[in-house]
């Protein structure tokens, strides 16, 4: 069993503020990162100086957390959080994943599981242009943003949502609508497959070394406190289904009942990975 002390906790959350470089990934660079644009977020931010907003944008929530009492224990704190580093138009669809995940609705960002529901922090980087935001893609392991790093290395879990082709998925022809789950955390992949199996949604394991697997410590996911998440890898036909009006400015206002059977199904899974054992903090 794996479980974190509160004196680990505080000091993670305290180093995490100060931003260090982004250490060099382990072995041979990864398909995806070899044809970014730039080497990192960081990178990315300079190229792109004052087109935030334009170009692209950030968006994030933290939730306020206390523990006033000298006697008590924490009974509260940010277990899990949800990010989609390629949001807006450069994975579409991944934006409104990541807040529906994190309890939100995505038009208007209200709460939509009602009183008491959880709602999860979140950090998202979109593409915001009106076309090629491809170019804006930054690999998984490369990702040093200091509010999306400090994020990850403050909770036990992370859910980070992605998109991809069906053909990098190995879905076959004949039902291409399907979500890779990786990541380092096998317990909450156990858990994510078994949500979404049920709710009808095609899942598909991959080998460790497939690009879309998740398993490098350096992937932003596997950033938390116990050094292991999880990432959704969505296909372009599952993520389509999920939204009447698939555009970059429709997409928020017309998701649809597969986009809330699949969130509905992901917080079921986080759900079981908070009350595990291993989320304890002593």
């Amino acid at each position: 069993m794996i479980t974190a002390s509160r004196r680990s906790v505080l000091t993670v959350l305290a180093a995490a503020g100060l931003g260090t470089a982004l250490p060099t990934a382990l072995g041979a660079v990864p398909t995806a990162a070899a044809a970014d644009n730039y080497a990192s977020n960081t990178d990315l931010y300079q190229q792109l100086a004052g087109l935030e907003g334009i170009d692209f944008a950030r968006r994030y929530r933290r939730h306020a957390y206390t523990d006033d009492d000298q006697s008590t224990s924490p009974a509260t704190y940010a277990r899990t959080a949800v990010l989609a580093l390629h949001g807006g138009g450069i994975e579409t669809g991944t934006s409104e994943l990541c807040l529906g995940m994190a309890g939100y609705h995505p038009k208007d960002l209200t709460p939509h599981y009602g009183a008491g529901a959880p709602l999860y922090d979140y950090w998202m980087f979109e593409g915001i242009k009106s076309s090629g935001n491809s170019a804006l893609h930054v690999t998984a392991t490369h990702c040093d943003d200091r509010v999306a790093r400090s994020l990850a290395a403050g909770v036990l879990n992370v859910v980070s949502v992605h998109g991809c082709k069906a053909d990098q998925a190995g879905a076959p022809a004949t039902r291409p609508e399907a979500v890779v789950i990786g990541g380092r955390n096998t317990v909450l992949r156990q858990y994510l497959d078994e949500e979404l199996s049920a709710a009808g949604v095609q899942t598909i394991d991959v080998a460790a070394d497939d690009d879309i697997a998740g398993v490098s410590p350096d992937n932003i996911c596997n950033r938390t406190m116990l050094g292991m998440g999880a990432q959704l890898e969505l296909t372009t036909e599952l993520r389509a289904s999920m939204f009447d009006t698939n555009t970059l400015k429709g997409r928020a206002g017309s998701v649809n009942a597969e986009f809330w059977k699949f969130t509905d199904a992901v917080r079921a899974a986080v759900a079981r990975m908070e009350a595990d054992p291993s989320q304890a903090v002593l």
